[in-house]
């Protein structure tokens, strides 16, 4: 990389850390970002040369005009937090009870300003324009990015890159997989009704606990047993709720759980398979039933060519042992896939795992720390892709 910019980045880096922690401290839930939103504008307008603009209350966009013609890439970084009490004893904590940056999106906001700090100076180079993107509610479907690809965010767009700090991964190391990368996340509620009753009179009723046990039981074999294994979901019931009393057997009981799938086909075909198990054992014990589905988020799917300029800048900005190659996708899911059904785009993770510091925990963790070197990464990596595709 550039020794200009080399320095440019250095010269970043205690804002990016102030950045961050002002964020940590004060997390906001997803679709309640304002406060947070407003700090981001904040700070992206006195950098300069920036158009910004809030698609919503709680979302960010900054454009950076170059001097010269040309493509508009974007980056985006997302902005949102987690309904979890902080217990990682950092002194930046949370002071929102039961509120907390746990998958750190306050780095990728502060990864991303750095970003758009370094550009800015040097909007002489570049030849065409960046769109930062600061989404609110990555978190909770159906998710902030689809709203701003309804939007018009992505308009004359050609390719999108975002990156996730991942503490499974030392810092130093930069994870990506080609091609489907992420799961798509579907929730399921069944309701089924049955006839309560005297827990010693167990004939007279239509108990829907142990037509629920049986529905839980069926389902498993539906990706054991009805899909092909190379293809296989998962699919998790995770609540079941029935009665409040040791001796009535209740009315009716409430099965909930989600489905994560790599293949779109098989995402499609579930929903079937579910209502014909649900049916068959509902009806053969004499109750009645009702499922619903509620759509979440896409498969996510790094584009070749994305990930082809991925490689280089990984190579040139961290170092060519850098890159880890995941040969597996995972079943999380993330709402950047919105934007890759829109534009070629590829999302990278960061590593920020170090022991040394008790950076170990995951995501979605009460104790969830990063080691804040990695964010020094990441701002390469975003920097290092306008560089390559608009700076000659």
């Amino acid at each position: 990389m550039n020794m200009n910019i080399e320095q440019l980045i250095a010269g970043v880096e205690q804002q990016v850390l102030q950045w961050r922690r002002h964020l940590h401290a004060n997390p906001e839930l997803s679709f309640q970002e304002a406060q947070t939103a407003d700090y981001i504008a904040g700070q992206l307008a006195s950098l300069g040369p920036l158009k910004i603009s809030r698609p919503t209350p709680n979302s960010v966009v900054a454009e950076l005009q170059g001097t010269a013609p040309g493509p508009c890439y974007a980056l985006r970084a997302d902005i949102d937090a987690l309904p979890i009490q902080e217990e990682s004893d950092e002194p930046f904590c949370s002071t929102r009870p039961g509120v907390m940056h746990a998958c750190g999106h306050d780095a990728h906001s502060a990864m991303l300003l750095g970003a758009a700090s370094v550009l800015c100076q040097l909007q002489a180079q570049l030849q065409g324009s960046v769109r930062f993107i600061f989404q609110h509610a990555e978190e909770v479907p159906p998710g902030g990015a689809q709203q701003l690809v309804d939007l018009g965010v992505l308009d004359g767009v050609k390719m999108i890159f975002g990156l996730h700090v991942m503490p499974n991964f030392p810092t130093g190391e930069v994870g990506m997989k080609q091609g489907v990368f992420s799961g798509s996340s579907d929730n399921f509620d069944i309701v089924l009704q049955g006839k309560g009753g005297h827990g010693s009179m167990p004939h007279l009723c239509i108990d829907p606990v142990p037509i629920g046990a049986e529905i839980v039981s069926a389902l498993q074999q539906i990706v054991a047993r009805k899909l092909d294994p190379l293809n296989a979901p998962v699919l998790t019931v995770a609540t079941f709720q029935a009665g409040d009393s040791y001796n009535v057997i209740p009315d009716s009981a409430r099965l909930a759980g989600t489905l994560r799938t790599h293949n779109q086909e098989v995402r499609e075909r579930v929903p079937l398979l579910v209502e014909q198990t649900v049916a068959g054992i509902s009806q053969a014990h004499g109750a009645s039933y009702k499922v619903d589905w509620t759509r979440g988020y896409t498969i996510g799917n790094n584009h070749p060519d994305a990930c082809a300029i991925a490689r280089e800048v990984v190579a040139e900005a961290v170092g060519p042992q850098a890159l880890r190659e995941l040969t597996s996708a995972m079943f999380g899911s993330e709402d950047f896939s919105s934007y890759q059904e829109k534009v070629p785009g590829c999302f990278l993770f960061i590593g920020s795992g170090n022991e040394a510091i008790g950076a170990t925990y995951g995501v979605h963790n009460p104790r969830f720390k990063l080691d804040e070197a990695a964010m020094q990464i990441g701002v390469k990596l975003h920097v290092g892709f306008i560089r390559h595709l608009l700076m000659r």
